[in-house]
């Protein structure tokens, strides 16, 4: 029998989405959408075990490869488009008890949907169950961007409007002032902490006594669409949310900009080479970077590019854009080391724009990192910042373009 202090995470995470597919395991910023979740479990002081609770296979070698436990598949017929969550829980708590033994206290429901979590909300709403003995459920919560008060229905038969709600005391609460009205609040999926018992006997995911779980709502978002992908990508990449992450924490903007470190090849070119019968390689630049690069400089902002690519069409385009360069370098992180400290630049002051494991070094000696869209999986999960373009498709525009309207310089 295990103590009744255990708190056990459950992560239902199906694989048969409609709207995304493969929405549970697909890349978000850098880490599958379910990495968010299970990292909010494992990094929960009060959390015992993180469980996934799914069909699919291959969402249980990723949710297994970032630290959760996955002891049993769900069988299919409780992950369909309409399957409630109460079936899910009472069949991951039927099978624990019945194979393991297993009786926590309480369960924490930990949506993949909802991956921006602000620091410290799990053990806080844990905390508030287990300090409220009356209470069933801890829910978590935002104010309602609109009031229920102001809303209608339209009766079919006839398209007569009625309120939805009505107000003691109050004399058509649709035209009152919203101050004046009662604040509503709307349930996200950021999270809930049930009572054991009241999803096993009285077969509810809340019982009859909900606290709320006060909710930032600039971390509201849930992600359905990819629209709503977009939206809650473009805040985890700008890092402006002090949330939980699964790897790497952004680091914010410098507060000043001195020097842009750019690589060459699949930054300031696609990653691709020429080579003609005798041997002789070129590569493919963008235009619209060269003219990023003048504007940069002429606000004021030093530029230098390191590469390793030895081939002389770097000091050639370097040259061009009147940057000095190295090229050839072998180790690029020994390389703008010395360079930051002859030009006595302190590394805040510095930012480093790659794209593939070779720069990984770098990123660590500045005081903040950009990766191209298209760069290595392991530097989009160590960059500060991901750009929108492809390396030598507009990705160093885009850097300039950013660092001009931040800092505005001249």
């Amino acid at each position: 029998m295990v103590k009744s202090s255990e708190v056990l995470a459950l992560i239902p995470a199906r694989g048969g989405s409609k709207g995304i597919p493969h929405k549970n395991i697909r890349d978000f910023a850098g880490y599958p959408l379910l990495a968010y979740s299970i990292a909010a479990g494992l990094q929960a002081e009060s959390v015992s075990r993180v469980i996934i609770s799914t069909d699919d296979p291959a969402i249980a070698q990723i949710a297994e490869d970032f630290g959760a436990e996955v002891p049993f598949l769900r069988p299919g017929q409780l992950a369909q488009d309409d399957t409630l969550d109460l079936p899910v829980f009472e069949h991951a708590l039927s099978w624990l008890k019945a194979n393991e033994g297993y009786f926590p206290e309480m369960v924490v429901q930990l949506r993949p949907t909802s991956p921006i979590r602000p620091i410290g909300l799990v053990d806080r709403a844990v905390e508030q169950l287990r300090t409220n003995p009356q209470a069933d459920s801890v829910r978590g919560v935002v104010p309602a961007g609109q009031n229920p008060y102001k809303m209608w229905r339209i009766e079919n038969t006839e398209g007569r409007m009625t309120p939805l709600l009505t107000l003691q005391g109050a004399h058509e609460p649709y035209n009152a002032p919203r101050q004046q009205l009662p604040q509503a609040y709307w349930q996200t999926g950021h999270i809930d902490v049930i009572r054991r018992k009241v999803i096993v006997e009285q077969h509810s995911m809340s019982g009859g006594v909900i606290l709320p779980a006060m909710i930032d709502p600039n971390f509201s978002v849930d992600i359905d669409t990819l629209r709503d992908w977009s939206r809650a990508e473009w805040l985890v990449r700008e890092g402006v949310l002090e949330m939980i992450h699964p790897g790497h924490r952004p680091r914010p903007w410098p507060q000043n900009v001195r020097l842009v470190v750019f690589d060459f090849d699949g930054v300031m070119t696609d990653d691709r080479v020429w080579v003609n019968q005798d041997g002789l390689e070129s590569v493919s630049a963008n235009r619209s970077d060269g003219m990023g690069i003048e504007m940069l400089l002429a606000a004021g902002f030093r530029s230098v590019i390191i590469s390793t690519e030895a081939n002389p069409v770097v000091a050639a385009r370097a040259k061009k854009m009147r940057l000095p360069y190295f090229h050839g370098v072998g180790d690029k992180a020994r390389t703008l080391s010395t360079y930051l400290e002859q030009e006595q630049i302190l590394a805040q002051e510095c930012i480093y724009v790659g794209n593939d494991v070779n720069d990984l070094a770098c990123f660590p000696l500045v005081g903040c990192a950009f990766a191209v869209a298209n760069a290595h999986p392991d530097v989009l999960r160590q960059a500060d910042r991901v750009l929108r373009h492809r390396g030598g498709r507009g990705a160093v525009r885009e850097v300039c373009d950013l660092l001009i309207r931040r800092y505005g310089k001249a």
